[in-house]
């Protein structure tokens, strides 16, 4: 499991995507959401706003990553 830094109290879940390099675009961020392909605390999430706060566990094509708040 990568532990993704975060410097606020919180993050969306599209721009997440981006921070943590899984996508390098918002289109494919979005795409990644829109088809179901992105668990947020073991549920899919299908809310590009979704806020992640520290702990959040996100888990993308098979990889995890948890959020940890500086």
């Amino acid at each position: 499991m990568k532990e993704i830094k975060i410097n606020s109290e919180f993050i969306k879940l599209d721009q997440f995507l981006k921070w943590a390099e899984v996508s390098s675009t918002g289109g494919e961020s979005k795409s990644l959401i829109i088809d179901g392909k992105i668990k947020v605390n073991k549920a899919v999430e299908f809310a590009r706003g979704k806020k992640l706060r520290d702990g959040d566990i996100i888990e993308v094509l098979g990889e995890q990553y948890k959020i940890v708040k500086e």
